[in-house]
C-alpha cells in the first residue's frame, strides 16, 4: 500500500504534515512520517481523539490562491449525499458522504471540486459544531 499524503489538523490548532500507511477510521491511533523526516524520530503517533480532521492531499503546498468550489456544477452527479460541516473552530467543509453517523468517531467527506487539493477529508465527529445535508 502506497503511503497517503495527509495534513492532520489538531483540535488545539496544530498541524502535522506527512505520510501514513496505517490510518483506519475504526482505529484510535495511527502513525505519521513527518514531512521531510528521515529518521525514526520523525514517526509520530497520532490519536484520533486529539484531531479535528485529517485532510488527504494531492500535494503539501497546494495553491493558496485557489478558491475551492463549494456548490455542485450543472451536470455533476455526486456519489453520496451533499453535506456541509461546520467545525467548532468555525471552519466550514462541504462535500459528499456515504457514511455519516454522529455516533461514530468520524466520517469521510469527498470534495465536490475535482480540482481541490484535498482528495478526501476524515472529519472527527467530536470536532463538529453542526452538520447538515444540503
Amino acid at each position: 500500500m502506497d503511503p497517503s499524503k495527509i495534513v492532520a489538523r489538531y483540535l488545539d490548532g496544530r498541524t502535522l504534515k506527512g505520510t501514513t500507511q496505517n490510518f483506519f477510521p475504526n482505529k484510535p491511533v495511527f502513525h505519521v512520517n513527518r514531512q521531510g523526516g528521515t529518521g525514526p524520530g520523525d514517526v509520530i503517533e497520532v490519536k484520533i481523539e486529539d484531531l479535528k480532521a485529517i485532510f488527504f492531499v494531492r500535494d503539501f503546498t497546494g495553491n493558496p490562491k485557489y478558491v475551492e468550489r463549494k456548490q455542485l456544477a450543472p451536470g455533476d452527479r455526486p456519489q453520496g449525499r451533499l453535506m456541509e460541516v461546520t467545525c467548532k473552530d468555525g471552519e466550514v467543509i462541504v462535500g459528499t458522504t456515504t457514511g455519516y453517523d454522529p455516533k461514530r468517531t468520524g466520517f469521510f467527506l469527498f470534495p465536490i471540486d475535482p480540482s481541490a487539493n484535498n482528495s478526501r477529508v476524515f472529519v472527527v465527529t467530536s470536532a463538529v459544531g453542526t452538520a447538515r445535508f444540503l
